[in-house]
């Protein structure tokens, strides 16, 4: 045996180190998080934790329905949807939104101890995140203020002709995830969670470091093992993390967060607790908590498992082919172009 073969062989055996001697698992490879199982428990299943098989397998098969329709071929003489949609679920009032070609979120809920959950959030008792302070309610208020029912006009023109900002006026006024700075849904994190698609995770670790790439964005998060956090003022979109092991257990704290982070709703003193174990089966088990005191009332926690893949990660080459941010751009000029006319036509 070479001394590559052997060094694979002993890592894979063993596990690495972390230059003082101890072997710790190898966390390297490729998972898919996709899960049917939401992030927040449905209020209708209260404070119950797990699923009945049979609700789940009910779950599974709505889902598949679903998508099957989804799939079914477009009638190609179809006329327009209406001005602003039809006002059903969908992007922008149901105008139009990626088909089911791109969903790839599963096709079942996921089990914990042979157990189906309800949700991946596990405390507050209720699965869901906890009541937001005052300041969290005042910042969520200025964040949805420009959200508006697609009404097939441009809505904001009078806060513009008065000096006012739109949310139009400038690409850096748009969500970091449409400008492909992060993936919707905090999918790189931390707290990293399933979304729509691209679910999945690459793991490589090395004695100093434990990166993860993920699928969507293309985002690679950096995990220094055994070192220091950052000094305070320099921060970034997915904050300092910083490793240690505990056993075989890695547990993760990340701090020094920009003041919007990818989390929905959190802000710069969000802190996230993680931990990544790894099971006989080769899947991981990760699990969080998540601090943030000017934002919810307490923290909150969940968890959920890795299961292994053979898949590969491909690029996400989001910011070469996001046409879709011009063409909002554009399309908010052509409507602004439309007001003013209406406006010229009025006066005149």
């Amino acid at each position: 045996m070479n001394t590559l073969k052997l060094a694979a062989w002993v890592t894979a055996t063993l596990g690495t180190t972390l230059g003082h001697g101890a072997a710790v698992p190898d966390l390297s490879g490729t998972y898919d998080l996709a899960t049917l199982t939401p992030l927040q428990r449905p209020a209708a299943f209260g404070n119950n934790k797990f699923l009945s098989p049979q609700v789940a397998e009910a779950i599974r098969q709505a889902e598949a329905q679903r998508k099957a329709q989804d799939s079914a071929a477009s009638d190609p003489n179809r006329e327009a949807p209406p001005v602003g949609g039809d006002g059903s679920p969908g992007a922008a009032g149901n105008v139009g939104g990626y088909n089911a070609f791109w969903i790839d979120n599963g096709n079942s809920t996921f089990q914990v101890d042979g157990k189906f959950r309800t949700s991946i959030i596990t405390r507050p008792e209720n699965g869901r995140r906890p009541e937001l302070t005052p300041a969290g309610k005042k910042a969520r208020a200025e964040r949805y203020k420009n959200y508006r029912p697609n009404q097939g006009k441009a809505w904001w023109i009078a806060q513009v002709d008065e000096g006012g900002y739109g949310p139009y006026d400038d690409m850096e006024l748009r969500p970091l995830a449409e400008r492909c700075i992060l993936g919707f849904g905090s999918t790189a994190g931390p707290p990293m969670l399933p979304v729509l698609y691209n679910n999945l995770k690459r793991i490589v670790q090395t004695d100093s470091r434990v990166m993860i790439l993920t699928e969507m964005v293309h985002d690679a998060r950096l995990i220094r093992l055994n070192a220091k956090h950052q000094p305070s003022h320099i921060r970034s979109w997915m904050g300092d993390s910083i490793g240690r092991w505990d056993g075989d257990t890695l547990i993760v704290d990340t701090t020094n967060f920009v003041s919007n982070p990818a989390l929905n709703g959190a802000d710069e003193n969000l802190r996230v607790i993680e931990r990544f174990k790894k099971q006989p089966d080769g899947s991981l088990h990760y699990s969080f908590r998540v601090e943030d005191p000017t934002v919810w009332t307490s923290a909150w926690e969940g968890d959920f498992p890795w299961p292994r893949s053979d898949a590969k990660v491909y690029e996400y080459a989001c910011h070469e082919g996001n046409y879709a941010l011009g063409n909002i751009m554009r399309g908010a000029r052509l409507l602004e172009a439309d007001i003013r006319k209406e406006a010229s036509i009025s006066e005149g």
